[in-house]
């Protein structure tokens, strides 16, 4: 149980910001409500991102989120006008310090486990990029969520355990895969004004092999999925 909600909780995320923007619109159309004043709060939404990849990744990916709270929250203050234009004019180096801090913060809680030992990819990417390498002897996939930043995932050196499962959003971000050859791959990440593609070179497929290697789904907005040998 606590493995499926691992697996699905960036879904069930991003889902749910979908529909909530959906439902406000439909409630405006149908005038129903007047939805104007909860627009206001929209920057709250991408608040609860940035708490949310740094409480899913246990504090060791501060910087993008940091960078993500501090934008979204000084916009939803200045919105809400509980801070004034002036005095965001005069404390915005504040913002550039905190950052700072959290790479600070970043580098110390960092801990560096061999790549041999990872066998489930959970990767989270806000306003940034992060480069990856995996050598599990056996691979069974996870989650890769790039937001306004890129993911550049190399399976190599990996051996799979099939069927593996990546689930991807890549929402104005990228997200590159470099997998063996030999590796069947299927893709299902549905392009939403964004390209997914298998730029691999062909090669002989094995016609006994009754499921593919990897499955890799999700979304692609505004982004894309790339899949390299």
């Amino acid at each position: 149980m606590a493995a499926s909600r691992r697996r699905f909780s960036g879904q069930l995320l991003t889902g749910g910001v979908i529909i909530i923007i959906g439902l406000l619109l439909l409630i405006q159309t149908t005038g129903l409500y007047d939805t104007g004043r909860l627009w206001e709060f929209v920057p709250s939404l991408f608040v609860l991102l940035g708490v949310w990849a740094i409480v899913r990744s246990r504090g060791r990916n501060l910087v993008g989120p940091v960078f993500l709270i501090v934008v979204a929250g000084t916009i939803q203050l200045l919105v809400l006008d509980v801070l004034s234009d002036a005095f965001v004019a005069q404390w915005w180096p504040l913002g550039i310090i905190l950052v700072g801090a959290a790479i600070i913060l970043n580098r110390a809680r960092r801990r560096d486990v061999p790549a041999e030992l990872v066998d489930r990819l959970d990767t989270i990417v806000a306003f940034g990029g992060v480069e990856r390498r995996l050598a599990s002897k056996a691979f069974t996939g996870g989650e890769v969520m790039a937001i306004f930043g890129g993911a550049d995932i190399d399976l190599r050196d990996a051996t799979i355990a099939p069927p593996a499962t990546l689930n991807v959003i890549a929402m104005f971000g990228a997200a590159e895969f470099r997998v063996p050859p030999e590796w069947d791959v299927r893709l299902e990440v549905l392009p939403i004004l964004g390209g997914v593609e298998d730029s691999r070179l062909r090669h002989p497929m094995d016609e006994d092999r009754e499921a593919p290697d990897l499955v890799i789904t999700g979304f692609a907005a505004f982004g894309g999925v790339e899949i390299t040998d």
